[in-house]
């Protein structure tokens, strides 16, 4: 809160406006002139960007964008689907390209350079909480999909976004009221000091939420950021605290809802829920010039809670299937990476780099626990993991049409786990080579034309890489992971500009991950996964006929199946198949419109296709008039009230009475119903 009254009471006057930052992962700010300024889908990507589906969105396209969550900010990307499962608290659930992303598994994301994912996590590899981002705080996400980029390193398979924050922006404090006790106020502001400016920001929210369990969401982020000249560069340090702690209501089985036993928005379990806290402190600095050198260092302390239940009954028909999850850590690491530029017959811009971290976590459990306290623990383990790679990247002019960009990773691997359960305890190092390749063509001043090739991977859990026996009964041999999981991925699109102010992209993909076997950190054992493979197309659409209109649209199929299992019997559950949104934001004068669709398909939630999640179509809305230095808006968001579901899953469960074989259901997560939400922006 003192964060929120500080910026209150910073002067007026702004220094500087954010400098548009633009990822080396996608498009190279170097590479263009110096009179354009990069504003987001608007910016002609042509001859810069390395692919059809890579991209920058910009602040201006964040601004009017009416949002229930965090995570939605993701969806701006072609295809992306966030949804919830559980309580407001935990990171969101991701699709893109036939993946059930989980939380963040085969996705990659970053702050300010700093890796988000966190591996080795207690309740999912990669997990990717997003919600200590302020939107506010945004200044742009580059986005690329597929695993073609050298310096993305873990994670990076179906694609990877990077969050870029602001440096300075002019002094605001916004408050919000809405429905279902919902209450938010955030506010920021500039100010000098020394040679540079410091930002500070601010934000704390309540969240009752419309389901019968009361979610009091209680939220709280700050950041201090200064950016200033430094040497013969720029240096950006930053600081952000994070805590949340909320109650959950999770997935229920259907037949619960049939046979009166709950309501729609009702929940089984009233002690669910889980908190959250993280600070994270950053440094980089970049050298001015042609051939700049970028170093970052990080350091974050994170801790993590969560009590779940997703079977009830069917494992402990006494005490109940209750479980607790819990994670606390230090993670420390840095990148240093440089540009060249030099002429080899050809002009050629080459990246080289190496990147480190560190995860020092303790502990990382697994609890059995019984109205949200601990009865016993199933597996409780110390983990140190360490990683290293380097890379490089250069793209060769071969003519003054057709760039070709090669590229090549290395990351090496280590893990302790020490673990409660001696013969779950051990050592161990891997090692992976990640190859890429890209063409781009571009025949006309209006059309490019684009190949790609890549080689990725994720990390699998460390406890995975040492476990001989299953922690719940200390008996069952069960096998170690594969530490790394190789991925292939290939890719041909288009992006054409036909006229000033539209951009479309056409692109079709084919992506092949390597057999693995993946740990489930809700069961603290592993599961056989086999090889998969996926393809698909998408089709994107972006229109800015004046500067009072823009429009938008994407379409995207995609095909997931594991190739070790025979037909019909081969679906990859919860793999998304189809994916439509589209927007329009008009602003008129003093007043602004926005309205977004987003809808997905039905899809298998079970291998062999027999049950299928029924689609989903929700429409969020936003109306605003800015009157000087007061600005209202009002977002509705799921404006049609729609009775749909956020998630679907299909599995064995059991509830108080019912066989002790539990009974095989669908389990879902109602979209939350129509709600009101009205804004009031002061500026000063």
């Amino acid at each position: 809160m003192s964060i929120v009254l500080l910026a209150l009471t910073l002067p007026s006057k702004v220094h500087a406006t954010g400098t548009p930052s633009v990822s080396d992962a996608t498009v190279d700010a170097s590479k263009q002139p110096a009179d354009i300024i990069v504003t987001g889908r608007a910016a002609n990507l042509i001859g810069i960007a390395d692919s059809a589906s890579e991209g920058q969105i910009g602040k201006v396209d964040l601004e009017n964008r009416p949002i229930q969550r965090i995570g939605e900010l993701l969806e701006v990307i072609p295809g992306l689907i966030a949804t919830q499962h559980s309580g407001g608290g935990k990171a969101n659930q991701y699709f893109l390209r036939g993946f059930n992303l989980d939380h963040g598994t085969d996705f990659a994301t970053f702050i300010d350079g700093v890796p988000i994912n966190l591996r080795t996590h207690a309740h999912g590899q990669g997990y990717s909480d997003l919600n200590f981002i302020v939107p506010e705080f945004v200044d742009s996400i580059d986005y690329a999909k597929g695993p073609y980029r050298a310096d993305v390193g873990d994670f990076g398979t179906a694609g990877s976004a990077k969050f870029h924050t602001i440096d300075t922006a002019t002094p605001f404090i916004t408050g919000t009221i809405g429905t279902s006790d919902y209450y938010r106020l955030v506010a920021g502001g500039p100010r000098k000091l020394g040679a540079g400016d410091l930002f500070l920001g601010g934000e704390i929210r309540y969240d009752n939420g419309p389901f019968k369990i009361p979610g009091d969401l209680r939220l709280f982020n700050a950041l201090v950021k200064w950016t200033g000249p430094v040497g013969d560069g720029t240096l950006r340090t930053s600081l952000q605290g994070y805590h949340v702690d909320f109650r959950s209501a999770e997935q229920v089985p259907q037949r619960a809802i049939d046979s009166g036993l709950i309501d729609r928005l009702g929940y089984l379990d009233p002690y669910l829920g889980g908190a959250t806290t993280r600070i994270l402190a950053s440094a980089s600095w970049t050298q001015d010039g042609d051939s700049p050198i970028t170093a970052l260092a990080y350091a974050n302390y994170y801790k993590f809670k969560l009590v779940s239940n997703f079977t009830y009954f069917l494992d402990d028909p006494v005490h109940g299937d209750e479980f607790e999850q819990r994670d606390s850590r230090f993670v420390l690491g840095g990148r240093v990476d440089k540009k060249f530029a030099f002429t080899l017959g050809v002009p050629v811009d080459l990246l080289v780099g190496a990147d480190t971290r560190a995860d020092l976590i303790a502990p990382v459990g697994l609890y059995h626990t019984e109205f949200g306290q601990i009865r016993s623990v199933i597996r409780q383990d110390r983990v140190d993991e360490e990683s290293a790679g380097v890379f490089a990247e250069a793209t060769i002019h071969l003519f003054p049409t057709v760039r070709v960009v090669l590229g090549l990773r290395g990351d090496g691997y280590a893990f302790d786990v020490r673990s409660t359960i001696a013969a779950n305890s051990g050592t161990s190092t891997a090692g992976i080579v990640s190859p890429k390749a890209a063409i781009a063509w571009t025949p006309f001043r209006q059309i490019e034309l684009y190949v790609n090739y890549g080689e990725g991977f994720h990390s699998n859990d460390g406890r995975g890489t040492a476990i001989t026996i299953d922690p719940n009964d200390g008996v069952t041999p069960v096998d170690k992971v594969s530490a790394l999981v190789k991925a292939r991925g290939y890719e041909t699109g288009v992006r054409a500009r036909p006229i000033d102010g539209l951009t479309l992209t056409a692109t079709a993909w084919w992506l092949n991950l390597n057999s693995e076997l993946q740990f489930e950190g809700d069961a603290g054992e592993t599961a056989p996964v086999g090889p998969s493979k996926r393809h698909g197309y998408e089709l994107s659409a972006f229109y800015q006929p004046a500067a009072w209109l823009t429009v938008d649209g994407q379409y995207s199929r995609s095909y997931a199946r594991e190739t070790d299992l025979p037909p019909g019997a081969d679906h990859i559950p919860n793999a998304l198949e189809s994916v439509i949104s589209a927007g329009a934001v008009v602003k008129y004068a003093r007043a602004s419109a926005a309205l977004r669709v987003r809808h997905f398909g039905p899809y298998p939630i079970i291998e062999d296709n027999s049950v299928r999640a029924k689609p989903l179509t929700v429409v969020n809305a936003r109306l605003g008039y800015d009157f000087g230095r007061i600005e209202i808006a009002a977002d509705l968001l799921n404006a049609f009230d729609a009775k749909d579901n956020e998630i679907e899953y299909y599995y064995t469960s059991r509830l108080p009475g019912e066989p002790l074989a539990g009974v095989d259901d669908r389990h879902i997560k109602p979209i939350e119903p129509r709600q009101l939400r009205v804004s009031a922006t002061a500026r000063f």
